[in-house]
């Protein structure tokens, strides 16, 4: 015969009540009930759970095995109808996300509408960084990072990769000419991040490897100002491929040294502290989000 939930939660109540008429009473059964009904379950199991006397009733060796089963079989049962339940249900409350400027501008801005459309009930505000934050200090439920993560006590969920398109406008090209290889950057006035250091490491294959270190002439703290600058004519700029994909597709950039592309990637990952008040709005966000990039 199989083992039902219900058997389950009778066996546990009366291990945890300490007695058949405490059980009763938090189940709402009768004594002699919940007494048959752990007669069977030991039927069931073909072997006694529990010692009874007219005083106290103790576990077996196997009712202790069978104990720590069955709380972890109810335990996920209940998760399980959690999870269930609040997927029927429609997300509420107030979520704030964080993120670099481009990234917000480029890859969240141009979707809001059809996620408020999706879930009415959350009440979305927007935050820009171009540095990592400390989430509790500036009150952020997500903050969406830009390339490797550092250890921490965050979860962590991948969202997408990005490519780097080192790029530059007609007309500074037009002034300055189109670099034919890496070492011809050298030659070209570049724009770079002030920090950190590491963006300015461009993913070109060169004599000197895989990273081209970009001397900048030209250094902001935002990839937007950045983006700005090279559509102004101000000089060669490497930016992520959801900044620059639409400009390079409408001529307002031009995408230079593909063949020289290193093949890295930059990581987009979104990272937050599991809050079960805010889980449901979190993991709405981020599912979202994902599907879209």
């Amino acid at each position: 015969m199989a083992i039902e939930s219900e058997d389950l939660r009778n066996f546990v109540a009366v291990v945890e009540a300490g007695s058949l008429s405490a059980a009763a009473e938090i189940l709402g059964q009768t004594t002699s009930g919940v007494s048959r009904a752990l007669t069977r379950l030991e039927q069931k199991l073909a072997t006694s759970l529990l010692t009874r006397t007219t005083r106290r009733m103790d576990l077996t060796e196997e009712g202790l095995a069978f104990l720590l089963q069955a709380r972890s079989i109810l335990g996920a049962l209940d998760q399980a109808e959690e999870s269930m339940r609040l997927r029927t249900q429609k997300p509420v409350g107030k979520l704030r996300v964080d993120a670099a400027a481009p990234f917000l501008l480029h890859c969240i801005v141009p979707h809001v509408g059809a996620f408020r459309a999706a879930y009415p009930g959350i009440e979305l505000e927007l935050t820009t960084n171009d540095r990592f934050i400390d989430l509790v200090e500036q009150r952020t439920d997500i903050a969406i990072r830009i390339g490797e993560l550092q250890d921490s006590t965050l979860h962590a969920k991948s969202l997408s990769t990005a490519r780097m398109n080192v790029v530059a406008s007609p007309s500074y090209l037009a002034a300055h000419g189109v670099p034919q290889d890496v070492e011809a950057l050298d030659a070209h006035t570049l724009l770079g991040f002030s920090q950190p250091d590491s963006l300015n490491m461009w993913p070109l294959l060169h004599a000197g490897g895989d990273r081209y270190p970009a001397r900048a002439a030209v250094r902001a703290s935002s990839g937007e100002t950045i983006r700005q600058l090279a559509l102004h004519g101000q000089g060669i700029a490497c930016l992520s491929d959801f900044m620059s994909q639409a400009d390079i597709a409408e001529g307002r950039l031009v995408r230079l040294l593909a063949q020289a592309d290193s093949g890295y990637r930059q990581k987009i990952s979104a990272v937050y502290y599991r809050n079960t008040q805010l889980a449901r709005r979190i993991s709405c966000f981020l599912d979202f989000l994902h599907e879209r990039l």
